[in-house]
Parts: structure tokens; C-alpha cells; sequence
């Protein structure tokens, strides 16, 4: 990274000031707690909705959506209640959970079903009670174009023009254990708009392929953020030792060829969100990639530590890095970000070590100062 005394300028870091305010650990009846989103309750509350799977760890375990709520800006949680279950929607899994305040005030839950090892869709489900009851369930995804799509939690982002987007990646064919159908996971990113508050979808003109060869992701897991000019920058996953670039300049319809940014990495999920009361962004990812060499030990993936940088001038510059987890036996991934109202971020990710046998298998969420 570059700038305002950037770590690959002086070589410095730090271990931000945080407290962990929940752990939602695997026992023997859940398996896996991971990938979850924040939103501001009408009542002034925080919820916090995550996947919960049993059976296994695996991405294609029986999986429904949990929630706990706070109502002191993210210090305690609430007991854990299931918002929504797989099987009210016919499938045996709905994970990658992003949540959104609709125009009409309901409460917006984008998740993706799976609904076979080949076919996964992306939904929006909105409810008019917080949660309680959910009144309808919108497909985002195209009906006529079925496939093996991918969304990450905390993804779903509403632009100043008031577009929502949705950045997907797509692989080619779909995976079965049983079959040993063909599955490619090489990703090409595609992006689902809707200008009428999520009740129609469409794809973007464009999709972004891997501009590289001897990779075998691909761009993995898109994200986007809007920067103060209207540019859209998104982001992605790679096994090329670094997150990969690129930009629209029309609202998610058409984007640039992806181009390595300055985020280092494995291939593990970046954040990237900006505080609503400082404009600056915040970047959260893993900043070692898995280079030629590297000792990875216990069940880190090479995701960790997990870092944080600050941008105050919409990510031409970066600061220096703060450690928020860095233990090496661990991994740390597919993080949420919320601000809160005193000043914080509350940051979820998942943090699972040799205990849990994955690094998915475990989610904590920390208060962060900032």
C-alpha cells in the first residue's frame, strides 16, 4: 500500500483498540457460524443476522439465517433466534446474508439459496415487522439464465442515484459430489441492478473476466464501493497474490478491464465501507498473499492477521496498518462493517483456529475504535 506512511513505506503497524463483544462458536448441534451483516432497527437497536449450519462445515451443509440484536451500540448481544429457515423457502440451505433499509421502510434480507449443488439464487426478502414475518421473497438473479452464482455477505449496496447493486461472481457449470459434474472455479463477475427498489432485477451490460491466466479462481467474490464522484470501484478475490481492480463510471453498466490494486493478499475476501459520519473509508482484509514459500500452520488458509486502513481521501492514499487478529493457526474472514452512533465500528469476521477446525466455523464480532 501507498501513502500517508503506508506499511510499505516504513514497515509499521499496530493493534487497533477493540473488545470482543460476542463469539458465536460451534457446538455439537451448530456446526458454523459465519458471514454476517449489521442494520439499524427502527426501535434504535442493531441487528445482526448470520448463517448457521449443522451437519458439517461445508459451504453446501443445511444452513438457515440467525439473528441477535443489541440495543447498547454493539457492547451486548441478545440471545440468538432464527429469522429465517431454509426449508420456508424449499431449499436446505440460504446463507451470504446483506441487509438493507428499503424505500418503503421494510426491512431488506438479500441472501442466496441453493438450490441445487449446480443452480444457487440470489433473493431479496422483505419484512414489515423487523423480521418477525417476511411478506414477499423477489428473485434478483435472472429465471431464464440459471447458474452457479456467488454473493458474499454484507455485499448488497444502495448508490446515491438510488440503483441497487449487486455484485455476483458466476462459474461456469456446477459442482456435485456424488456426479463429479464439471465445475469451474475460475469466477467472472457480474453485476444485478434495480432502479425501482429491488421489486425487478437485470444484469449489467458488462461482465469482467479474468484478465490473467494460470489462475484457478479467478476474480472470486466482488465487492463495491461508491466513491464521492459517483465512480464505482469493485473489487475481488484472487490467487494472483493480490485483490483485483476495476471501475464504472455509469452506475454499475459497464466497467474497466480488473487490474491489480495495492491491496496484497491470499485469496480471502476484502471490505471496503465508508464511516457515514467522517466520509473516510475503511478498508478490512488480509495483507499476506500466499507466495512461493510461505509457511501456512493449523487451519488458516493463509488469511491472517487481519488488517485495517483508513483512506481520508477516497483510497488515492492509506494509512498504516492495524492488526485487529493475527494469530497465526487461525483465519480471518468475510468481514461486516457497521458505525456505530458513538463514535465505533462493530466488525464481524470469521475467526475460526485448530479448535474449530476451520477458519468458517466460528464468527466474532469486536467494537472497534476508530
Amino acid at each position: 500500500m501507498e501513502g500517508r506512511g503506508g506499511p510499505a513505506e516504513t514497515g509499521q503497524a499496530k493493534r487497533m483498540e477493540k473488545k470482543l463483544t460476542a463469539a458465536f462458536i460451534p457446538d455439537g448441534v451448530y456446526t458454523r457460524h459465519s458471514e454476517g451483516a449489521f442494520l439499524r432497527l427502527r426501535d434504535g437497536g442493531i441487528l445482526f443476522v448470520y448463517s448457521r449450519f449443522v451437519s458439517s462445515g461445508e459451504d453446501d451443509a443445511p444452513c438457515d439465517l440467525v439473528c441477535v440484536r443489541s440495543y447498547d451500540e454493539g457492547e451486548t448481544w441478545s440471545d440468538a433466534q432464527v429469522l429465517m429457515t431454509a426449508a420456508s423457502r424449499g431449499v436446505a440451505n440460504i446463507m451470504s446474508v446483506s441487509l438493507m433499509r428499503m424505500r418503503d421502510d421494510a426491512l431488506g434480507v438479500f441472501y442466496l439459496a441453493k438450490e441445487t449443488p449446480e443452480i444457487n439464487r440470489i433473493l431479496l426478502a422483505r419484512s414489515y415487522d423487523e423480521g418477525k414475518t417476511f411478506q414477499s421473497h423477489t428473485e434478483c438473479t435472472m429465471k431464464d439464465r440459471p447458474g452457479y452464482y456467488i454473493i458474499n455477505n454484507d455485499r448488497a449496496v444502495r448508490l446515491s442515484s438510488g440503483r441497487i447493486i449487486l455484485p455476483l461472481a458466476l462459474h461456469a457449470g456446477g459442482y456435485s459430489a456424488s456426479s463429479g459434474r464439471y465445475f469451474d472455479g475460475r469466477a467472472a463477475d457480474l453485476f444485478l441492478l434495480s432502479d425501482d427498489d429491488g421489486f425487478t432485477w437485470r444484469e449489467s451490460d458488462d461482465r469482467i473476466y479474468p484478465p490473467f491466466t494460470g489462475t484457478r479462481t479467478g476474480l472470486q467474490e466482488p465487492g463495491i464501493i461508491e466513491l464521492a464522484n459517483g465512480t464505482l470501484w469493485g473489487y475481488a478475490r484472487t490467487d494472483m497474490m493480490f485483490q483485483y481492480g476495476f471501475y464504472s463510471m455509469d452506475d454499475g453498466e459497464h466497467w474497466t478491464e480488473a487490474q491489480p490494486t495495492r491491496f496484497t493478499s491470499p485469496n480471502s475476501p476484502m471490505k471496503i465501507a465508508r464511516d457515514p459520519h467522517t466520509g473516510f473509508l475503511h478498508a478490512i482484509w488480509n495483507p499476506v498473499p500466499v507466495y512461493n514459500g510461505r509457511k501456512l500452520s493449523g487451519v488458516s488458509w493463509g488469511r491472517t492477521p487481519l488488517a485495517h486502513a483508513e483512506s481520508r481521501d477516497e483510497g488515492i492514499t492509506w494509512s498504516d496498518i492495524d492488526y485487529i487478529a493475527s494469530e497465526e493457526d487461525h483465519g480471518y474472514c468475510y468481514p461486516a462493517i457497521f458505525f456505530t452512533e458513538d463514535g465505533y465500528m462493530l466488525l464481524s469476521y470469521c475467526a475460526g483456529g485448530p479448535a474449530e477446525g476451520s477458519p468458517l466455523c466460528r464468527t466474532d464480532i469486536v467494537k472497534m475504535r476508530l
